[in-house]
Formats: C-alpha cells, sequence, structure tokens
C-alpha cells in the first residue's frame, strides 16, 4: 500500500484526492453513519442537554482555575509518588521521556494510545535515540505498521476496510489473509502480548486528571491501557495541561458524555484509576510513574477569552462524526494531528496560522458540530473567529494573524474605500466599469474557483432610473 505525506498546507489537494477515492468515501461513510446511530440511541433515555450543561460547566470551572488546579495536581501526584514534570512544548516533553528512557537504559517502549503523544512525534524522536517504540492500541498498531498517521482521535484506523487490514497484517507480520476479523485481532493480540512483558517503559495518555486526588484517569476498550501502565516497571503518562478537572466526583459525568459521545458505549470496557507507582507488598504495578504536563501553546489559548473554549474538548471524536466535511475527506486531508471540526480550531494555535490557514475555511457552518460537543464548545463560532484572524481582522493575538491578508486584497479594499466615499469618482468609475465590461476577467482568485465571474450591466441602475425619468418627462 502506498504511504503518504499529508501536510496542512495541502489541504485542498488533499481533500481533492479523497474525494475522488470510492473506496476512502465509502469506507468513511458506513462507518460514521454507524457511530451517529450508535450515539443517538446510547442518549434515547438521558437528558442530554442537562447532561451536556453539568459537563460543560465542569469544564469552565476547571479552566477558570487552571494554574491553581495544576500546581494542586503536581503537588497530590507527589504525595502519591507520582513524579512530575512540565514541558513547553512537544520537543521538551519528548527530550523528558527521552532521558527518563536513557536513565533506567531503555531500549523498547510499549506505548498506550495518546493523541498528545502523536502531536509531539514521540515515536519518531525514540526512535531517533535509538529505542524502539511500539503502538499497542489496536488501531495506532496497524497505522504504524502501514507507516501512516491516525485518521481520527479515537479510532485512528478509521480509514482503513477489512481487506487493507488484512493486507496490512500479512505483508507486516506474516498473518494469513482473511475477512475474520476475530482471526485478524487474535493474532495483532499475540503479537502484542510478548511485547507488553519485554518492554522497559510503558508510556499512556490521560483521559482525566483529577487535581484533588492526585489520580490519572485513563479510558479504553481493549485491555492495552491497563497492560502498559502495569506490566512494565516504569510507566510515562502525557497529556495536555487541560485535561485537569478539579474533583473525583466530575469524572463520572465526563466519562458518560465521553464514552456515549465516542462510540456509543454506556461505559468502556476498561476504565483505569493510577493514583501511584507499586507500593511495599503490592505484587505488580510499576515501580514508577511519571507525569508530563504539555503545555504546546494552550496558555497562549488559555489566554484569550473566547479560544479559551477550546480547551473544554475531552476528545470524543463526535464532532468528526457528524461533520459533512470530515466524513467525506476523512482525517488524512487535514495533515494534522487533529483533523476534522476540533482540530480546525486547535491546531492555529499549536501550527500557526501560515501552516494552517485553510482549516477553519474547511466548513460549511452547518453547525453539527457544535450541536453533538457533549461540552458545548461553540466550535462554529471559533470557526468564524479564526476565519477573522486570518484575514487580519480579529484581535491579532493567534500566530499568523493576516497571513491570508495579501497586498493586492487590501489595495483594492483601500481603493473601493476612496471611491465609496467620493460620489463623483464612484459614479464615474462605475460608468467606465459598464463600458469596459468585456474586458472583466473570468477569473477572480478563489472566487471564481467554484462561481461564474460577474459582469458589470452595461448601465447602473441609476442611470436607468434616470433615463426612463427623462424619456417619461419627455413624453409628457
Amino acid at each position: 500500500m502506498t504511504v503518504e505525506t499529508y501536510t496542512p498546507r495541502a489541504f485542498h489537494r488533499q481533500a481533492h484526492d479523497a474525494l475522488g477515492n470510492p473506496q476512502i468515501r465509502s469506507n468513511f461513510r458506513r462507518a460514521m453513519d454507524g457511530l451517529m446511530t450508535k450515539r443517538r440511541d446510547v442518549f434515547s433515555d438521558w437528558d442530554l442537554e442537562t447532561l451536556r450543561e453539568l459537563g460543560a460547566n465542569i469544564r469552565l470551572r476547571a479552566l477558570a482555575r487552571l494554574p491553581d488546579l495544576l500546581e494542586q495536581l503536581e503537588a497530590n501526584c507527589e504525595a502519591n509518588g507520582i513524579r512530575v514534570h512540565w514541558a513547553e512544548d512537544g520537543e521538551e516533553a519528548c527530550r523528558i521521556i527521552r532521558e527518563l528512557c536513557e536513565s533506567h537504559g531503555a531500549k523498547s517502549v510499549i506505548k498506550g494510545k495518546s493523541m498528545v503523544s502523536e502531536e509531539m512525534h514521540l515515536n519518531a524522536h525514540l526512535e531517533a535515540a535509538g529505542i524502539e517504540a511500539l503502538e499497542s492500541d489496536l488501531g495506532e498498531y496497524l497505522v504504524q505498521l502501514n507507516e501512516q498517521t491516525p485518521s481520527h482521535i479515537i479510532m485512528p484506523a478509521i480509514h482503513l476496510n477489512t481487506d487493507e487490514i488484512s493486507d496490512i497484517m500479512h505483508d507486516k507480520t506474516g498473518t494469513d489473509r482473511t475477512r475474520d476479523v476475530d482471526y485478524m485481532t487474535a493474532a495483532a493480540r499475540a503479537q502484542l502480548r510478548e511485547r507488553f512483558m519485554n518492554a522497559d517503559v510503558g508510556v499512556s495518555g490521560v483521559n482525566f486528571a483529577v487535581a484533588e486526588t492526585g489520580t490519572l484517569c485513563l479510558v479504553e476498550n481493549e485491555g492495552n491501557g491497563r497492560m502498559t501502565t502495569t506490566v512494565p516497571p516504569v510507566h510515562i503518562a502525557v497529556t495536555g495541561i487541560e485535561k485537569v478537572v478539579e474533583h473525583l466526583r466530575d469524572v463520572p459525568p465526563l466519562y458518560a458524555l465521553l464514552t456515549r459521545s465516542a462510540t456509543g458505549q454506556h461505559v468502556t470496557t476498561y476504565f483505569n484509576m493510577i493514583s501511584g507507582p507499586r507500593k511495599a507488598g503490592e505484587h505488580d504495578g510499576p515501580r514508577e510513574v511519571h507525569l508530563v504536563l504539555v503545555d504546546s501553546g494552550r496558555s497562549r489559548i488559555y489566554q484569550d477569552d473566547e479560544l479559551l473554549d477550546t480547551l473544554r474538548c475531552i476528545r470524543c471524536g463526535a464532532c468528526m462524526n457528524h461533520c459533512p466535511v470530515y466524513t467525506r475527506v476523512g482525517g488524512h486531508s487535514y495533515g494534522t494531528t487533529y483533523p476534522g471540526p476540533i482540530g480546525s480550531i486547535l491546531m492555529p494555535h499549536m501550527l500557526g496560522l501560515e501552516e494552517t490557514k485553510d482549516l477553519p475555511t474547511a466548513s460549511s457552518l452547518c453547525g453539527a458540530c457544535g450541536e453533538v460537543c457533549p461540552v458545548k464548545i461553540p466550535i462554529p463560532d471559533l470557526l468564524v473567529r479564526l476565519r477573522r484572524e486570518a484575514v487580519g481582522e480579529g484581535r491579532g493575538n493567534v500566530h499568523g494573524a493576516g497571513v491570508k491578508r495579501t497586498k493586492k486584497e487590501v489595495a483594492a479594499w483601500k481603493t473601493w474605500q476612496w471611491l465609496a466615499t467620493h460620489p463623483s469618482a464612484w459614479r464615474g468609475s462605475l460608468t467606465m466599469a459598464g463600458k469596459l465590461r468585456a474586458l472583466t476577467p473570468s477569473k477572480l482568485g478563489p472566487w471564481t474557483q467554484y462561481r461564474t465571474a460577474p459582469k458589470l450591466a452595461k448601465r447602473s441602475l441609476h442611470a436607468l432610473v434616470k433615463s426612463h425619468r427623462r424619456e417619461g418627462e419627455g413624453e409628457s
């Protein structure tokens, strides 16, 4: 299978290619339809709006006290025996994890699912240092085998169908070609089990970090997260600073929203609560637990009272599942760690608008993403805000603001402004434009990419009215 490199700068080309690939469209359409139906059914007996309101308030309360809660989390984690490390960006986080691995002489790392580790390209960093990093989530394992990146934050291999998965496993691991899902799952489990037992370090993500108790919560379905965090002698959890919640009682409502919004499940198969390393007299669990808290632009988002809402996200993926753009072009078209609506409002802060200028406009603004978001993030409003930032009409506090505002555009609007405030010049220019209408270009930049270029009438409305009025006076 051909492996491609995707970048946000090439979004339009990548989306065009995906739209022309019937297999990708079929894979996503079938998967998204199923996920939307499951979500609708699992919430049928719930007061969904009340639960969403509760979830939103929990996240807003945590964000309102974020600096204090992070300090409380650090203190309680340290009291529990969890060593806390702070990373300003992904590069620093990678260095911290690499140094921890090297301090234990680690040669192999087994990883549970972690989008933050994808965000900071941890696998490549470790491999460059001679440390093998193997994904243990089945979807992540498959895309790693295929040298790809995840196309969805919950279901990394959702872009692949059964036949494609069978080919990957056959080519990379020697399994039989088959459409038997149980056989392929069992084969992957057998391949990974030995790696769990021999890994020197386990790396995981964090769904909720509880400041009150210093507890790290991990939500999963496959058991790989539990194996990753308990079998290797060292466990390193990595997460963004926004994942903290204030109280342990805040977790159940968010968990209920997360599982139902993500996969349509009442609960996941496993819910792990990690509060420290193995204690004296205990027979299992890691000897050391580390928590790496990553900023990577989140503090900048936090300082903006509008864009702050981006940090509410609990990474359920519901906005992607219901987005008419994402469901047709897939996650790789965006060329970013976080695709779809949430990625379009998050990645501009991490990569800058220079790299991601097309993502805020990769939306029909239909509002579906905002309607299904379990914590009520106003995603359409934030997309519009970032569109304004891209053309230099926002507050200017997003890196790369104004990148889509060209000198020609500025000159054109200044000319229009001057003409609009000088009536004689305005009328003269309209008259001249009408006479030269045949010279109107057929291509007017992005405007004519999907539209026919407009042509001015030979005479303006005012001129026609004046002409008819004179004709009427002549007849009288």
